[in-house]
């Protein structure tokens, strides 16, 4: 059974989340804060937690961090309505969806099903790729897709978050294509998401400073002019 684990310091809201998301199959737990959090993961795996950034003390963000480095997990964070930078800020860090309260527990419900769709594809194609095409060579570093690490050409782990594992593994399966910045986010979340700001160019200059040997010159994510990137792999 796909597991759940809620993290809010609101017991209502534990409560009414819990009922509603086992009432349609899944098996929920429910935490008030981070030390809770930990304690249920270290007692049971969870496939996605539903993550408050408002939390006192430790916030969502932290405990975003702190998951995306130990735990492969879906994390759908839940924001207040007009927080847009904590929006920002976690799925740099690597959450995989976000969703501002209030919210209806039927839209929770689909987001769910997204990431969790998004996470088992994932874990799908790892096993289908041959052991080559996991680790596509992508400018001075290496990408691992079963364990969505990147590996500097020492084999030292590079840092990425969620956002930056999904726009190499992208470019890595869209080889010598020019890549529309619509297309990318399109790509990369599964679902369209309004393409606000340059955000996805901030995201690409972050990935050339990781991969790239000279990043004002990049060789392995060039920019199409008008048009938007493309990955060229070495030869």
């Amino acid at each position: 059974m796909t597991r759940l684990l809620i993290v809010d310091d609101d017991a209502d809201v534990r409560r009414m989340l819990s009922e509603y998301l086992a009432g349609h199959g899944f098996e929920v737990e429910a935490a008030g804060n981070g030390a809770a959090m930990r304690e249920a993961l270290s007692k049971q795996a969870a496939h996605v937690v539903l993550l408050d950034v408002g939390l006192p003390g430790e916030d969502g963000i932290a405990l975003a961090r702190f998951l995306r480095e130990r735990y492969d997990v879906g994390i759908i964070m839940v924001t207040a309505a007009g927080g847009v930078v904590d929006r920002i800020v976690g799925l740099e860090v690597g959450a995989d969806d976000y969703i501002a309260k209030p919210f209806d527990p039927r839209e929770l419900l689909a987001r769910i099903k997204s990431v969790l769709r998004r996470t088992e594809g994932v874990a799908r194609e790892a096993v289908a790729a041959p052991a080559a095409a996991q680790r596509p060579r992508i400018g001075r570093c290496t990408l691992d897709l079963k364990s969505r690490q990147l590996f500097d050409g020492d084999g030292n782990d590079v840092s990425i978050t969620a956002m930056e594992f999904d726009l190499l593994k992208t470019f890595a399966e869209h080889p010598n294509q020019v890549l529309t910045r619509d297309r990318l986010l399109t790509l990369t979340r599964n679902r369209q998401w309004e393409p606000f700001d340059r955000s996805i160019d901030i995201r690409i200059a972050r990935l050339r400073r990781k991969v790239e040997l000279d990043p004002e010159n990049p060789l392995a994510i060039r920019t199409v002019r008008s048009a938007g990137y493309m990955y060229v792999p070495s030869d």
